[in-house]
């Protein structure tokens, strides 16, 4: 009986899929409704099968090499019964996306791992468009992210800056190899834990500056929620099987929420209170800052669990892009000496050895700003942006986009598009002084690679991420020498194919260049 039952459900679902497909293909040619090119779906699971079979590949691997076999730039791939998939490696397309059909393109998709890390769609950057989304933006863009509170919080991001070279400089003195991994994901960390709650440790924390145990958990908890949020998990794809997490996807994303919240929330919820009971008048950080927000009738703008969200948003936001960046470029320049040098060379010339480099500087160094526009091209830490998603159907560049389609701009397809960069494999920051896109600092608009995208999803944080990057990069130039260890000739950027960071953290020997005293 049960058996049966199956069977005449699947019936009605490949009927239904039937007359939906028609849409599309009609005799088996594609109907004036042409989808873009991709493999043909079976009926009620689409491309899984395809997708689950090559599970020594990636799957953002897969999907590039099925843009590389149908030879296009945006491919459709149907997951389940009715997901497109729609991975973009043009950026011509990926403008018409973002600018030309940015008010259709502008939402997020529903997911279980998405709802798990927003609070129930709480927070900004994964939720669906909706109030909910723009009372968070607006937020963010007026009061978080603005000129202002970022210029009132420089002293807090050069503190951090200052206390990088104090920590580096005392390992110097042991002359052992230093993990540069730990060591710019720790700034990253501690730099956004400083703008939002005033502390950079969450126990007791170190003498020497270095990274406790508490913060290394959280940075790598961050880490591995921005690997497995919105991956491609067979149970979000067939409805049936939606409670089953059979990639273990939403278990991971679970655990590792559990840390960042058992670290951030008594610090929220102290706060709170403090507000509260008056002990707070003052706004001195972010957190403060979303606690004081008044409606208009005078009462609390937003929730306690609309503050924890949007904590863990800017965090996740701050740590993969920026780190990954940097650790990436110092191994570049390592294999190429010329580069390395002529950045030095800057930096001495611009800012010289009596200083310290400040964010001020940043737009007058434009042979270092090349190197980390070049590492963001050729190195993103994700394959894809976050998805877009359609909220309506609509025609991009002669091909049909149905509602719901996952628009995936390919951070990898983009910055290493042959048609766009000559010798796109090569680590070059020249080019990017020669053809002007220097003046967009490490933003580009015209979606050639990806750091901040554009349109209502575009990163609203960027200066502050650009602030970030650019400073952590500069001042480790600025304050060592950097080379191998004798037991490391050279580094062997490709050894595999599931991950976009380096194989192994990087360890490099430093030398300090300045005076003694400037470390201090």
């Amino acid at each position: 009986m049960a058996i049966t039952f199956i069977a005449i459900i699947l019936f009605i679902f490949s009927i239904l899929y039937a007359i939906k497909f028609s849409q599309y293909y009609h005799n088996g040619t594609p109907s004036i409704r042409r989808l873009p090119p991709g493999p043909k779906p079976w009926p009620l699971i689409g491309c899984l099968p395809a997708m689950l079979s090559n599970k020594n590949l990636p799957t953002y691997q897969w999907i590039h090499e099925v843009m590389k076999q149908f030879n296009t730039e945006i491919a459709c791939i149907r997951l389940g019964s009715n997901t497109h998939i729609i991975p973009v490696a043009s950026p011509e397309l990926s403008l018409e996306f973002l600018n030309t059909h940015d008010s259709v393109f502008g939402s997020r998709s529903i997911s279980m791992t998405a709802e798990i890390v927003s609070n129930g769609y709480l927070s900004t950057v994964l939720s669906p468009m909706g109030e909910q989304w723009k009372k968070m933006r607006k937020i963010l863009v007026s009061q978080v992210l603005n000129l202002p509170t970022l210029h009132q919080m420089v002293g807090q991001r050069t503190d951090e800056a200052d206390i990088l070279l104090r920590y580096i400089f005392g390992l110097t003195r042991n002359g052992e190899a230093i993990n540069i991994r730990s060591i710019v994901r720790h700034y990253c960390g501690t730099v956004i834990r400083r703008m939002i709650f005033s502390r950079r440790y969450y126990g007791k924390g170190r003498e020497d500056g270095g990274p406790s145990l508490e913060e290394e958990d959280h940075n790598q908890a961050l880490l591995s929620i921005l690997r497995h949020v919105n991956a491609f998990s067979i149970s979000e794809f067939i409805p049936l099987l939606k409670k089953f997490d059979l990639d273990g996807h939403e278990k991971i994303v679970k655990r590792a929420l559990k840390v960042i919240r058992n670290n951030d929330e008594p610090i929220i919820e102290e706060r709170v209170q403090d507000w509260r009971d008056g002990k707070k008048k003052k706004a001195e950080d972010i957190l403060d800052i979303l606690i004081s927000l008044k409606n208009e009738n005078g009462k609390s703008l937003l929730s306690i669990e609309e503050i924890k969200a949007q904590v863990t948003d800017l965090q996740l936001a701050s740590i993969d892009n920026p780190s990954n960046a940097v650790e990436w470029a110092l191994a570049e320049l390592l294999n190429q000496p010329k580069i390395i040098q002529k950045a030095v060379e800057e930096l001495d010339k611009v800012i010289g050895r009596d200083r310290l480099v400040q964010e001020c500087d940043i737009p007058n160094l434009m042979y270092l700003t090349a190197c980390i526009r070049e590492s963001f091209r050729l190195h993103p830490f994700s394959p894809f942006n976050v998805p877009h998603v359609s909220n309506s159907d609509v025609f991009v560049a002669g091909y049909f986009i149905p509602r719901g389609s996952q628009v995936l701009l390919s951070r990898l397809g983009l910055g290493r598009n042959p048609r766009i960069w000559e010798d796109p494999m090569r680590f070059d920051p020249e080019r990017h002084l020669k053809d002007g896109t220097i003046k967009f600092g490490i933003s580009e608009p015209s979606l050639r690679f990806i750091t901040f995208t554009r349109g209502r999803r575009g990163c609203i944080g960027t200066s502050l991420g650009t602030n970030i990057t650019m400073m952590l990069f500069a001042r480790l130039l600025q304050g060592f020498s950097w080379s191998l260890p004798p037991e490391t000739p050279e580094i062997n950027y490709y050894s595999r194919t599931d991950e976009l960071s380096l194989p192994k953290p990087l360890h490099l020997h430093a030398v300090p260049r300045l005076s003694h005293v400037m470390y201090y």
